[in-house]
């Protein structure tokens, strides 16, 4: 009897995200406050000074608990925002309690761009990814556009493991045995579920 063919990246992330959009909003709501448990009394979160996050989208897993408690204690917070030119840059861009977002081009709500208030990316403390799939060894897969891996393609060029660090949130249904990895794919040093932490390097969690 032979093995079924391994799924292609796109077949794999058809199904992950059907799998997160599944998903009802009681449990949603329930994901969002046990990942907000998962990581906002840790070293790591508590230390870090410049945080990026996301907006959820598509069934992602809410963060935006762990973006006000951040704001609630006087760190600086970042949304991901694209650029109207060129088209596939992605940079990180200040938000502050109560800012008002508009869509971008893929319905996405992120701040107006203002360069006065963005923050190159190796001057960050913390990154949480989005994802649509992940396994334990740091692989990740994303929704295609590869705008963090060209945002975070200057790590490949480094010896040593430096700011900041990255870290996919996820709900356990998108976790895989194991993800091929392109060239230009940026590891992950850990995801974290609403479950539980996948810490690839031992030393996420600070």
């Amino acid at each position: 009897m032979t093995s079924p063919a391994p799924l292609s990246r796109q077949q794999l992330r058809t199904q992950l995200r059907k799998a997160r959009r599944a998903l009802t909003l009681p449990q949603q709501r329930q994901a969002a406050r046990g990942l907000y448990r998962q990581l906002a009394q840790t070293p790591l979160f508590r230390r870090a000074r410049h945080i990026a996050l996301y907006i959820p989208n598509d069934g992602e897993i809410d963060p935006r608990m762990l973006l006000r408690a951040a704001q609630r204690h006087g760190k600086k917070t970042y949304l991901p925002v694209l650029s109207a030119w060129p088209r596939t840059k992605m940079v990180f861009q200040r938000v502050r309690p109560g800012e008002k977002f508009t869509p971008n081009r893929f319905r996405i709500p992120e701040p107006r761009v203002n360069i006065a208030r963005q923050r190159v990316v190796w001057a960050l403390d913390l990154i949480l990814l989005p994802l649509v799939g992940f396994d334990e060894l740091g692989g990740r897969l994303g929704m295609g556009g590869g705008f963090y891996d060209r945002s975070l393609a200057y790590q490949a060029r480094r010896k040593t493991w430096q700011k900041p660090v990255l870290l996919g949130l996820a709900h356990e249904c998108q976790k895989v045995d194991r993800l091929a990895q392109a060239s230009w794919d940026v590891p992950l040093q850990g995801t974290v579920t609403d479950k539980r932490w996948y810490d690839v390097m031992n030393e996420a969690r600070g």
